[in-house]
């Protein structure tokens, strides 16, 4: 009978001790937090071949091989998670990403209608998404335009000659 009841309690104590594992397994899972538009750098676990996102309309990654480094690029509001991979498939980590606007965004919404200005210091248009897609498409026409030029193109699209 004795037998039993310390079977029983070294199972229980083993049940007890996975659980307290897997939880502080949880516990230590980074959270990753990257604005739209924005990359960071994170680290990875040592051993990490493969980098799966959970959502790629929400962020993208790209694992830096050899470095212990992967980069987070945010492409949409939400959350998503990213699950790394050892060379055998293993799951050897599993991160929450927050992806957030940008600070010092200004959102004028008239009625349905939505615009975005970039305001660090001086407010200026920008596009973010949910924009209304009038204003969305004329500002990132504009946009363009201007790095066309900034990078030597003419308006027409050919560059100019030195």
């Amino acid at each position: 009978m004795a037998k039993q009841t310390h079977a029983r309690v070294a199972a229980l104590l083993g049940l007890a001790l996975a659980a307290s594992a897997a939880a502080l397994s949880a516990a230590r899972a980074e959270t990753v937090d990257v604005t739209v538009d924005r990359a960071k750098v994170i680290k990875v676990p040592a051993g990490a071949a493969t980098i799966v996102i959970g959502n790629p309309i929400i962020a993208e990654v790209l694992l830096l091989k050899d470095s212990g480094s992967a980069v987070v690029t945010g492409k949409g509001y939400g959350t998503t998670n990213i699950i790394t991979l050892d060379a055998t498939g293993r799951q050897i980590d599993d991160s929450v990403v927050h992806v957030t606007p940008a600070p010092g965004l200004l959102v004028v919404q008239r009625g349905m209608e939505r615009q975005s200005y970039s305001c660090r210091p001086v407010c200026m248009p920008t596009v973010q998404l949910g924009d209304q897609p009038t204003y969305f498409n004329d500002a990132s026409s504009e946009i363009t335009k201007h790095a066309s030029l900034a990078s030597g193109a003419d308006a027409g699209g050919t560059q100019s000659a030195h």
